[in-house]
């Protein structure tokens, strides 16, 4: 299993009038956290776009345990559970700065030939970076 890291830190906009982290904000943190993920192996989803690939999100799953407040550092573990093949698995668990876990979740993203809207395989590049982790 590949793991990566990703620290973010949750914005005054991002919280609500309860002073928690808007919920909605988690998709967006998952995608930081999947795109440094990748980035650590040396692909970016700007590359693999400009060599026809888009990589949508089919599924999203979260369950929330408690809330993220305003000014913390958030740490997000994610992991790519599985060798892609035409999708690719990814999990996450997000730790506030006291290192409790708030929640965690799931997506899984297609990969896409950019002109025929089809699924394709996983390109050879990013199956070979992580062939070693599974």
């Amino acid at each position: 299993m590949f793991k990566s890291e990703t620290k973010i830190r949750v914005r005054y906009a991002e919280t609500d009038q309860m002073g928690y982290c808007y919920y909605g904000n988690y998709a967006q943190y998952f995608e930081v956290a999947r795109v440094e993920a990748l980035r650590s192996l040396g692909v970016t989803y700007k590359t693999m776009e400009e060599n026809g690939i888009w990589l949508p999100v089919v599924d999203f799953s979260i369950k929330y345990l408690q809330p993220a407040y305003y000014d913390e550092e958030l740490t997000i573990l994610t992991n790519v559970v599985k060798e892609p093949t035409i999708r690719i698995f990814f999990t996450y668990e997000t730790y506030n700065e006291k290192k409790e876990k708030i929640n965690f979740g799931e997506t899984s993203l297609v990969f896409l030939d950019k002109k025929l809207k089809k699924p394709v395989n996983c390109p050879n590049n990013l199956r070979e970076k992580l062939k070693k982790y599974f």
